[in-house]
């Protein structure tokens, strides 16, 4: 009897010095194949940052799709590990009914979903939404992935691929005390400020931007130089005008200085509007004397328009009922939509990309690194310039010959170090900032000066990627946020994108025609197994007490 009560009270100090232990330290293990709860060093990193109480409201909480429950499961275990890293990480799941109104206002657009049951389609609206408030920021947070293509299935899991990613960029930005400068260039007939507010409008939320002037660089070129590497990247966007060789080595000492840049360049003129006003148009080469810049930086732009037969569409009168003139959609195959062939996080998860009127991009061997971002389709060919067009081409039967080229580059990454363009050359000024060489450095070249071109619709901007008569939304907005956001990301915050996982879903239209089958199979067994426990118990008493 004594020994038993020493064995109860080692057991209980057993216990409580587990218990003990247990609280100190704390250990989960991701035995998943994929790994999906393996949080990376660089959200550990951004959470840790996190010297307050963060408060995390996620509205995913109420009657919706049963699939959807998986993201509002795995939302609620991405935020546990993330409150175990860090315990000033507060959240809570919100039924977004009650507060729909007023989540709208601060911009948390609700979703419609399709929802099979029963054989039946109907639909479901949710809102997909979190937000983060920490000190005096907010920031919200869509838990859904934009898709206009593919099933739900895919956005769904493209969905929870995404969520380390969106979560630990808005706790960055949050936490974030400086932001960094972009300078918007202005003086070669950039495009003007209206078309460029779609997106500008949602960049200046995360970044400091500023129109900068190159003109200054005929009077004080060596100031002018000094003043832009005071910006961390420069956007190019679409320029008009010859670059003179001044403003070309300001640019150039930019980079090897260590500045980001953003081409965004058009090597021909075409436009739509001279084409609606006379049916046909003539496509000419543009001389923004920036070729052997570039060439020295590894590519080249070059005097071509890319002709695709996957592309986007425009809208034409295509005759008239009494007085009113009837309008149809017809695919036009120099706005090529165009998407990526590589798992980059700039392009992971994205939309396609509306191009108009883009050239083709050749790249050149010299030991900087390049990735394609974006390129045209199989069925799809560079047409050299001048070149006419026409808008009986909509009606045109499309050949083989007119798309049999393949795949057409027009929009690369380059990373590396980069050689200035004026080595070995004369200067057009001279800088005691001048650098021959630089260090490790990022530029983007996309061969279209639409793309960051916003539509504009009774005078006002629209947001960039939003086609205004058939409302269609593109990716362009997303692709060029995460292209600057990569060339400027100093914690590797945008290689979350690329994780992976692997959800397995139900086949519904399976499930529906076998239900009678597996009804019958799970109300049988256990039936049957109950049966035959009785029998067997039955048997097995009367044999013991016979």
């Amino acid at each position: 009897m004594k020994r038993t009560g020493i064995h109860i009270v080692l057991v209980f100090i057993a216990l409580v010095a587990i218990n003990f232990v247990a609280s100190k330290l704390y250990k989960r293990f991701d035995l998943t194949s994929d790994k999906r709860y393996t949080l990376s060093k660089t959200t550990e990193n951004i959470v840790k940052n996190l010297q307050e109480t963060a408060f995390v409201n996620v509205y995913l909480e109420g009657d919706f799709p049963a699939e959807f429950k998986r993201l509002q499961i795995e939302t609620k275990q991405h935020l546990e590990e993330l409150s175990a890293i860090n315990s000033n990480i507060k959240f809570r799941f919100i039924d977004p009914i009650d507060d729909a109104e007023s989540l709208i206002k601060e911009g948390l657009e609700p979703s419609r979903l399709s929802v099979q049951e029963g054989g039946k389609v109907s639909e479901a609206v949710i809102f997909p939404w979190a937000t983060i408030e920490y000190k005096d920021k907010k920031e919200n947070i869509s838990l859904l992935a934009s898709q206009t293509t593919g099933s739900q299935e895919e956005q769904l899991q493209n969905s929870i691929q995404n969520l380390e990613y969106a979560f630990s960029d808005a706790i960055h930005k949050v936490t974030s005390e400086t932001k960094q400068k972009i300078a918007i260039l202005k003086g070669n007939g950039e495009l003007e400020d209206i078309y460029l507010a779609g997106f500008l409008l949602n960049l200046r939320q995360y970044y400091i931007l500023a129109p900068f002037t190159l003109d200054s660089v005929n009077v004080h070129p060596q100031k002018t130089l000094e003043q832009l590497t005071d910006y961390n990247l420069t956007i190019i966007a679409k320029p008009t005008e010859k670059f003179s060789e001044a403003e070309k080595f300001t640019l150039d000492q930019y980079i090897t200085n260590g500045g980001k840049t953003l081409w965004l360049i058009d090597n021909v003129t075409a436009e739509l509007d001279s084409l609606m006003q006379s049916g046909q148009s003539v496509v000419i080469n543009k001389d923004l004397n920036l070729t052997d810049q570039l060439f020295s930086y590894g590519v080249r732009i070059n005097y071509t328009i890319v002709r695709d037969a996957y592309s986007s569409m425009i809208r034409l009168a295509s005759g008239n009922v009494g007085d009113k003139a009837q309008y149809q959609d017809f695919l036009w195959p120099y706005y090529p939509l165009v998407t990526s062939q590589n798992n980059h996080p700039i392009t992971k998860n994205i939309d396609r990309v509306n191009l108009k009127f883009a050239n083709s991009i050749d790249t050149l061997k010299n030991g900087i690194k390049k990735t394609v971002l974006l390129q045209s389709s199989e069925v799809s060919k560079a047409v050299g310039t001048p070149f006419i067009i026409s808008l009986e081409e909509v009606a045109k039967k499309p050949s083989q010959e007119d798309y049999n080229i393949g795949n057409q580059i027009l929009g690369v990454l380059l990373e590396g170090a980069f050689t200035s363009a004026y080595n070995n050359r004369v200067k057009p000024f001279e800088t005691p900032i001048y650098k021959e060489k630089s260090s490790d450095n990022k530029m983007i070249v996309i061969a279209d000066g639409d793309v960051i071109a916003n539509e504009v619709y009774q005078g006002q901007p629209l947001q960039l990627g939003v086609d205004k008569w058939t409302n269609i939304r593109y990716g362009n907005a997303d692709f060029l946020m995460n292209a600057i956001n990569y060339m400027l990301d100093d914690t590797g915050l945008l290689q979350l994108r690329s994780k992976t996982i692997h959800l397995k879903f139900l086949d519904k239209q399976k499930a529906y025609n076998e239900r009678t089958f597996w009804q019958t199979i799970n109300v049988a067994i256990p039936l049957a197994l109950l049966a035959i426990f009785g029998i067997i118990y039955t048997f097995i008493r009367k044999r013991k007490y016979s």
